[in-house]
């Protein structure tokens, strides 16, 4: 079993939301350092990209530590 850090999923995630965003044509919201963060939810792990205003993305971390994006996400992980 491998164990990872919730700053290296952070970053991972930071990472891969830039890339999606300008694949998209980039809507320019800006995720927060401080309200971001790795959350467990029904046994599963997810790393959450919020800002001030709302949840920007949400990436499901598989049991290899791989980060899946969500289209949907549990609105438990909506609260914070």
């Amino acid at each position: 079993m491998t164990i990872f850090y919730d700053d290296d999923l952070k970053r991972r995630a930071f990472a891969a939301y830039w890339r999606s965003e300008k694949r998209e044509g980039g809507s320019y919201d800006i995720p927060g350092a401080s309200c971001s963060g790795f959350q467990r939810h029904g046994g599963k792990g997810y790393v959450v990209l919020r800002n001030n205003y709302r949840v920007l993305a949400v990436y499901r971390v598989t049991n290899r530590g791989i980060l899946k994006g969500l289209k949907r996400w549990p609105k438990a992980l909506e609260v914070y």
